[in-house]
């Protein structure tokens, strides 16, 4: 929001309409003592009973309908958290006339819905939203409790969030494509968190005037707001973007099939990004932001290192043994992967045998990964300039046993899926071109620069990752690709977590993706199709 925001506490008499047999509308009426406990109440124990849920849930709602922020909050576990959101719906929100209808409540479980009006300086807008809360009992008090979350007050609420109406921060844009299709979040629902990103970089520089409206202000996180009510529309300004509404399309429908992932396609010709989505319950742009070990789509990078540095060639050694011992630390393949002493380069790296290339790590200088990422690939070096916020990739210069493990996207690498569609774009090119979203020649900011691979290393990465895709790990996700294309599989294993990260990234003619499937197993069982899905989709 703009610095025209002002504070103001709306009056007014508000109804809470309380579900359930036998409740109309519902009156405040004080049920706390002056120290903020239950009068006479007895200290209880065990989980909330239906009347005590009940109880809670009309005195919370009341409260919050009031805007009394400090009474409202009482009715939480966590006032100190809760008081300062609560305010900010009143006071810099300037929502009023609130009436909040409960649902029927699946045990601790509240649902309700929320319909009031917005107003600020003469403009006005009706709000109407679902959310829900959770009963708990106090530890301490012992009395049933608001288990609270800023997702209580709105679902898109996260910790630290505000609510805020005034003169929007930046005008709206109307994002277009690379063919001047216009990309909308009800269309294309992933780009939300996108394109809120573009508008607070680029609205006020491409002609549009801000409109009113209430907006969430991430204030933990810096992100951009996130825009709930438009109270006076504004003049929208045009935003170019190197998207492709075909591709994007693609991108949205794959990546829905799949919990917690997220995939990014590239042009590998000019590193212009063609599709980016997430489908995440956070609505974290993990495609951009990510920070996870990649697991053996790293060994692209790998694998030019060991030919850039002489160590061995596409046709050269890499035995495969079913076990790998690096300063003490034992690594080993997938399950029922057969050893085989005698294998090259490109076998191992289509069948992704682990100890292959851990094999290498006594041959190899601690920083030799760290250098080809940095030096080749364009990684690690904190200076992309996308066009909206990206982690450029992690590939520090670890030793004891990280040495090799960050070879095979362990240890201590991250990458997110741009990272990785970018290591593709590199290793089928030979150049490294920092992927935007946006046209450089709209603000003429400076693009990271990296050496890139000799012709050599490109062909036999090519041609590595063709085997891989035909012949190897990835032949049965890319079996339906056409064109000519290649592939790398990858899974993560995180501790703490049931089963792998999923990863794979692969191109088609000229176009590369990458996605990653928190939990979604080996590299076939889930990045895998969605990366497919895209490739498709970009011819």
């Amino acid at each position: 929001m703009g610095n025209g925001v002002r504070a103001a506490v709306i009056g007014g008499v508000f109804a809470v309409m309380i579900g359930g047999a036998g409740y109309g509308a519902y009156t405040f009426v004080s049920a706390l003592d002056d120290d903020g406990g239950t009068a006479g109440a007895e200290l209880r124990s065990g989980p909330p009973s239906a009347d005590e849920v009940e109880e809670t849930t009309r005195e919370f709602f009341a409260a919050w309908a009031q805007g009394d922020a400090g009474r409202a909050a009482g009715f939480t576990d966590n006032a100190v958290a809760a008081e300062p959101l609560l305010s900010s719906y009143t006071r810099a929100a300037h929502i009023g006339n609130v009436r909040i209808t409960p649902g029927t409540a699946t045990g601790d479980t509240v649902p309700f819905s929320v319909q009031a009006t917005v107003t600020y300086e003469g403009e006005s807008g009706k709000l109407a939203y679902d959310s829900e809360l959770s009963v708990v009992r106090g530890e301490t008090t012992g009395r049933a409790l608001v288990d609270w979350q800023p997702s209580v007050v709105h679902p898109e609420l996260g910790e630290g969030d505000l609510l805020v109406t005034g003169e929007a921060a930046a005008p709206q844009i109307e994002a277009v494509d690379r063919d001047g299709t216009v990309l909308t979040k009800k269309k294309y629902p992933s780009l939300g968190p996108i394109l809120d990103e573009l508008r607070a970089k680029y609205g006020s520089t491409t002609g549009g005037t801000p409109g009113v409206e209430l907006a969430i202000q991430h204030t933990n996180t810096g992100a951009a707001d996130t825009p709930l009510l438009t109270l006076a529309e504004g003049k929208p300004g045009k935003l170019r973007t190197t998207l492709s509404a075909p591709v994007q399309a693609a991108a949205e429908k794959a990546v829905t099939e799949y919990d917690e992932s997220s995939v990014v396609a590239v042009k590998p010709s000019t590193g212009e990004v063609l599709a980016v989505a997430n489908h995440r319950q956070d609505g974290f742009n993990a495609a951009f932001l990510g920070k996870l070990a990649p697991g053996s789509t790293m060994k692209v990078v790998s694998a030019a290192m060991l030919i850039d540095t002489g160590l061995t060639s596409m046709n050269g050694p890499a035995p495969c043994p079913s076990e790998a011992v690096w300063q003490s630390q034992t690594f080993h393949n997938l399950t029922g992967m057969t050893p085989n002493e005698n294998a090259t380069l490109s076998e191992s790296f289509a069948r992704s045998c682990n100890t292959a290339f851990v094999k290498y790590a006594d041959e190899v200088r601690v920083d030799a990964l760290t250098k080809e990422a940095e030096e080749r690939f364009g990684l690690g070096k904190d200076n992309w300039k996308v066009g909206i916020p990206s982690f450029d990739g992690s590939v520090p210069a670890s030793g004891g046993p990280d040495t090799a493990a960050n070879m095979i996207g362990q240890g201590q690498v991250q990458m997110s899926p741009l990272n990785m569609a970018s290591v593709t774009a590199t290793a089928i090119t030979g150049a490294f071109r920092q992927p935007v979203i946006v046209p450089q020649e709209l603000d003429d900011r400076p693009l990271a620069q990296a050496r890139g691979l000799d012709p050599g290393t490109v062909q036999q990465l090519r041609a590595m990752m063709n085997r891989t895709a035909t012949s190897g790990t990835a032949a049965t996700v890319m079996s339906q690709v056409p064109g000519v294309k290649g592939a790398k599989t990858g899974s993560a294993e995180v501790d703490g977590q049931e089963a792998a990260n999923s990863w794979f990234t692969g191109y088609r003619d000229d176009i590369a993706a990458a996605a990653m499937s928190q939990e979604g197993g080996h590299g076939g069982d889930a990045a895998g199709p969605i990366v497919a899905a895209v490739l498709r989709a970009g011819g």
